[in-house]
């Protein structure tokens, strides 16, 4: 492969929500790029289908099952012996409002409680390969987000873009908390908007978005799902503290100037992860 990376920079990178959008995106332009790429999602067809066409490694997991990311992780565990970029790309709006088998609200556990767990399970890999997180967050949390954390399945306001909105607030409030108690350890933590992208976002769901989204119309003023990974690969492949600021939130490959008020708030953010620990049963380090 004549632009392979040497070697000595080949990463290897785990990106999940790949069978799809710009997971898929980010996973070709990186499997080409010479990475080693391994192929996280929810439907087996399609994730092997992209593993099939990049010759890369896959596995299958749906997140709205803790038991299958905890096979998840214990798989990575096995066959990697060091990850160098993972990327928590996995989840969405979802639909009406449901509890899952473990009692969340699905669209705060695939979005949100899943990727704690996986990044937990993972975390002295992590540490040991000085890992970089990549978590795909939205504008969404600025716009629709609000969170509680004694409702945090919206028991008593549900909307579908009110919960997805939470756990895109949730995902920036992990990465600063995550770059809190481990960057000294050489740990690097991202969160990222990849913009509007013309995929299947929003296909299951009830929201106000999903016409937007699934139209012909709202998709010709849309970005490529190339375009969206872009900042995706970006974190992939460049440094922490050169290139971008670990623990920050990006729109439009720059930190975000307008954030929610809770997206600032520390002390949310610690609880938010003790919170999630004593939730899926992690140490809480």
């Amino acid at each position: 492969m004549e632009n392979a990376e040497p070697e000595a920079d080949r990463r290897t990178i785990v990106i999940t929500g790949a069978s799809d959008g710009i997971g898929a995106a980010a996973a070709r332009l990186l499997a080409d790029a010479g990475h080693r790429v391994v192929v996280v999602g929810r439907s087996p067809e399609k994730t092997a289908a992209v593993a099939r066409e990049l010759g890369a490694e896959h596995l299958v997991a749906d997140y709205a099952r803790l038991s299958e990311v905890r096979d998840l992780a214990a798989r990575l565990d096995e066959t990697c012996a060091r990850i160098d970029v993972l990327a928590n790309n996995a989840g969405g709006i979802l639909g009406d409002r449901s509890k899952t088998e473990d009692g969340f609200e699905r669209t705060f556990q695939v979005n949100h409680l899943a990727q704690f767990l996986l990044t937990d399970l993972l975390l002295d890999k992590l540490l040991a390969s000085r890992a970089t997180v990549i978590q795909t967050s939205s504008v969404g949390a600025r716009l629709f987000g609000h969170l509680d954390l004694d409702d945090l399945d919206h028991d008593r306001d549900f909307t579908p873009h009110l919960a997805y909105g939470t756990a895109k607030l949730e995902n920036i409030l992990f990465t600063a908390e995550l770059h809190r108690r481990y960057h000294d350890q050489g740990l690097a933590s991202v969160a990222f908007h990849p913009g509007g992208v013309a995929t299947n976002f929003a296909a299951e769901s009830t929201s106000f978005m999903r016409p937007l989204y699934q139209s012909r119309i709202g998709k010709l003023f849309m970005a490529t799902p190339e375009q969206g990974a872009a900042q995706l690969v970006r974190f992939a492949q460049t440094e922490p503290g050169t290139d971008w600021q670990s623990g920050a939130y990006y729109e439009r490959g720059r930190v975000a100037r307008r954030l929610h008020p809770q997206a600032r708030d520390a002390d949310l953010a610690r609880r938010l992860w003790e919170r999630s620990a004593e939730l899926v049963g992690a140490t809480e380090s």
